[in-house]
């Protein structure tokens, strides 16, 4: 039996492009969102838009694990870069990932760690990692691709202070909305994971203006990556 691929973005423009390149495509709605379970370079995919936020991203990949069984998730979109090194329109593949807005600090855990879970620091699968590292390397000649770590939490991070925060606090390489939630899903249900990170701002005063001009390229970026991660799975 082949491997099936789930693959989510948070928004429409995301999945759009990927959604047109599918065969054999059959849909479904579930929990108000469509999965589009087909082929894609002769590989069996199902894509879908999760829904900006934690709580949609972890329902999707839910649904992915039990209605699909899907043997891995990569998760694609747009961050803000937490490191200097890394500059709009550049990408970031998680090493790993946490969820910074989980505060359980009154009951003496430090924060980002979820209470009485073996971990809350979820690593990404090395080959998903190794893959896109090449995919990338080998078809976006115009962009560096760095392996690092993902924070996300349900907060669209534009405050300089917030982004000093998150870089002493956790040592972040960018900030999004939906990639931890991902991990967190697929680390419970032991399901290898890839989250890919097109940057799209620098998560600071600056990413209100930055975003919007930026997010095209950035999408493009992260679809052109897909496809040729695709083909070599």
């Amino acid at each position: 039996m082949s491997e099936v691929i789930g693959i989510i973005g948070a928004m429409d423009e995301e999945v759009i492009k990927l959604k047109d390149c599918l065969t054999d495509v059959t849909i479904k709605n579930i929990a108000s969102m469509e999965f589009f379970e087909g082929k894609l370079s002769d590989k069996d995919v199902v894509v879908v838009r999760s829904g900006i936020g934690k709580v949609n991203a972890a329902i999707c990949a839910q649904i992915l694990a039990d209605i699909y069984h899907v043997d891995a998730i990569i998760n694609t979109g747009i961050a803000g870069s937490l490191n200097a090194d890394i500059n709009i329109g550049d990408i970031v593949l998680s090493e790993d990932a946490l969820q910074h807005d989980v505060d359980a600090v009154a009951f003496g855990y430090d924060v980002s760690v979820i209470p009485r879970m073996e971990t809350s620091l979820f690593r990404a699968d090395q080959r998903l990692i190794d893959i896109a590292k090449s995919a990338c390397e080998d078809n976006i000649k115009d962009i560096n691709v760095y392996v690092g770590r993902i924070v996300s939490g349900d907060q669209f991070i534009s405050d300089k202070d917030k982004k000093d925060y998150l870089i002493k606090t956790f040592n972040g390489d960018c900030t999004e909305m939906e990639g931890a939630a991902i991990a967190h899903a697929a680390y419970l249900n032991n399901i290898p994971f890839l989250i890919i990170r097109a940057i799209s701002d620098k998560a600071d005063d600056s990413a209100h203006m930055d975003y919007p001009e930026f997010e095209k390229k950035a999408i493009n970026n992260s679809v052109i990556l897909l496809k040729a991660m695709i083909e070599n799975m």
